[in-house]
């Protein structure tokens, strides 16, 4: 929508608005899903982690996938069943589907019914605000897609990480 021409339009304007509209409404359903998934399965405890030293365990995680993965080095946190993250996947899991996603959706919601939620309660500056939150949040969250693709591209084998994309446990290499 932020490149749409209406001289050359990929898709029409009006139909890329439905399109995130309905999309929008999609990834609340999903997110609701999501969050009940984790609060009444053991798999919300894959995203609690201590502060405690964690710095440094990113750290150690951001080393190896800079330079000690091309080096062949051992991967510093072992992917177990009961801990399927290291310490930076936890840490942009946290961020994306804790932090991220929930002012994507309100945020969403805010522009979605601007009459109901921004100008009868904060005024027409929240437009714009709430706008630009919702874009830099919605380029954020490209970006870890990007990044996410890339990442299941270097697995032991072509497809081994996007299988586990999929179904969430890491193969043993």
């Amino acid at each position: 929508m932020q490149y749409s021409d209406p001289e050359y339009p990929i898709i029409r304007f009006d139909w890329a608005v439905s399109i995130h509209d309905i999309s929008g409404i999609i990834l609340l359903i999903s997110y609701i899903i999501f969050i009940i998934g984790n609060i009444f399965t053991p798999n919300g405890s894959q995203y609690l982690f201590r502060i405690r030293g964690y710095f440094q365990n990113v750290t150690r995680q951001a080393r190896y996938y800079s330079f000690g993965m091309f080096k062949g080095e051992k991967p510093p946190f072992e992917i177990t069943k009961s801990n399927k993250f290291n310490p930076l996947q936890r840490f942009s899991y946290v961020f994306i589907m804790y932090i991220s996603m929930p002012v994507i959706i309100i945020t969403g919601l805010m522009l979605l019914y601007p009459e109901y939620l921004l100008h009868g309660v904060f005024g027409t500056f929240a437009l714009h605000t709430t706008d630009i939150i919702h874009v830099v949040l919605g380029f954020i969250v490209s970006l870890f897609f990007v990044v996410h693709v890339y990442f299941c591209s270097i697995g032991s084998r072509p497809l081994s990480n996007y299988i586990s994309m999929f179904n969430g446990y890491h193969e043993k290499h």
